[in-house]
């Protein structure tokens, strides 16, 4: 059985992960503990390709890699191109889109730029890895010959990422009950070839992990281990990452900073002190004086927590722009110039755009039928003034450095170009 008890380990990086709240499972507490005391570790995540970015989702695991470099061991980023063909079923309760090559590599290339602001990029201190180099022209004959005798389907039917499908009667394709085969082929290839004997992840990954753990021990008699994560769910039970609106992504491509930071900044009270301690490198005595914070003085810590994760994702500088913007916004009520611009083309419109096409056109509303009821509800405004005429219209001499507002969190500049 696993040990999810918590514990104080010899291990400073441990205990600091332990501490913070990283640590759900490990295999062996006290061998663990040996490793990490007497060697380089070399652990390693795997990031499926299956979206052009990473989401909020992923930053428990990129900190978690984050820690590792940071006490001077190696982490190794696994990225998916092979595994992504064919989909995990962990966590899921329905068969995953294909995704094709094309996709995939782009998908790479996006993924690889996240993992470039938080992770040291240095030859010897990171190792990116692919499994396609492997899986790709990996002889399915020879696979099930060598590897296939060590697994049962008895143990791959008793995972709860299997049985939620089959209990919900929802089909399981063969294809990805070959997921978790390669899944241990993955922590198997890394051992032979970077001595890695550790794999991390989400706590839904358990039984994946396991098998990986068991082929090196059947195949090369070599101990490995295994440390996973807490799943983050809000207080309120909503998925970490997740927003009425879609995904908090981690590309300001995809979120913007600002929205980016205002998400944090809406942190639930009761999760703020976890948040601290999870997703920023601040001290845990620093946190643990902003957790005596009450009331109205708990949304100071709600800023830190909003500025720190903004600087690690995006840099200080951006970090300070979106704060300041925040403040002037939210606190002075003035129009800040540090709000996002959106760009209008001046061929857009002759001399008038409706309001209705222009709050789809930004993205505030998903059509014109939307923007009505946004309208008729009084979540529109413009330049802090509501707007309730559906019918209304801005000119192109009215239109640059107008503030577009949607309810209280979302605020633009709306910018006309010749």
């Amino acid at each position: 059985m696993p040990n999810t008890t918590k514990k104080k380990y010899s291990s400073d990086l441990l205990n600091i992960l332990n501490e913070r709240g990283f640590i759900h499972q490990t295999t062996n507490d006290r061998s663990i503990d040996d490793y990490f005391n007497s060697n380089e570790i070399i652990g390693y995540i795997g990031f499926d390709l299956t979206a052009e970015s990473l989401h909020v989702g992923s930053l428990l695991q990129i900190m978690l890699l984050k820690w590792l470099q940071d006490f001077g061991h190696k982490p190794i980023v696994l990225l998916g191109g092979g595994t992504t063909l064919i989909g995990d079923p962990s966590g899921k309760d329905e068969s995953r889109k294909i995704l094709d090559i094309k996709n995939i590599a782009n998908n790479q290339s996006g993924i690889l730029k996240v993992f470039k602001k938080f992770l040291n990029f240095d030859n010897e201190k990171i190792i990116i890895e692919n499994n396609s180099n492997w899986l790709t022209d990996l002889n399915y004959i020879t696979f099930l010959r060598d590897f296939g005798k060590h697994f049962t389907v008895n143990r791959m039917l008793s995972f709860d990422s299997v049985k939620l499908r089959l209990d919900r009667e929802q089909p399981l394709s063969f294809l990805e009950f070959n997921y978790m085969l390669f899944q241990a082929y993955d922590f198997w290839e890394l051992n032979r070839r970077h001595n890695c004997k550790l794999q991390l992840g989400g706590s839904d990954q358990w039984g994946n992990i396991i098998n990986g753990i068991e082929l090196i021990r059947r195949v090369d008699q070599t101990e490995a281990f295994a440390i996973t994560t807490p799943l983050i769910t809000t207080s309120s039970g909503s998925k970490m990452g997740k927003t009425s609106d879609g995904a908090i992504w981690l590309d300001e491509d995809l979120t913007n900073p600002h929205e980016f930071w205002q998400f944090w900044r809406n942190t639930d009270d009761r999760d703020v002190n976890r948040f601290l301690k999870l997703f920023t490198t601040l001290p845990l005595g620093e946190i643990q004086k902003l957790e005596e914070l009450q009331g109205s003085e708990l949304n100071e810590a709600k800023k830190i927590l909003a500025n720190e994760v903004t600087k690690n994702t995006h840099g200080g500088d951006i970090a300070d722009l979106v704060y300041k913007s925040a403040l002037e916004t939210y606190e002075k009520k003035i129009i800040s110039e540090n709000l996002p611009l959106y760009h209008l083309n001046r061929s857009d419109f002759v001399d008038n755009i409706g309001l209705l096409t222009l709050l789809v056109k930004v993205g505030f509303s998903k059509s014109n039928s939307d923007a009505r009821k946004s309208i008729l509800n009084g979540a529109i405004k413009i330049n802090d003034q509501t707007i309730t005429d559906p019918s209304a219209e801005l000119s192109t001499t009215e239109i640059n450095k107008l503030k577009l507002s949607f309810g209280k969190k979302k605020h633009l500049l709306l910018s006309l170009d010749s």
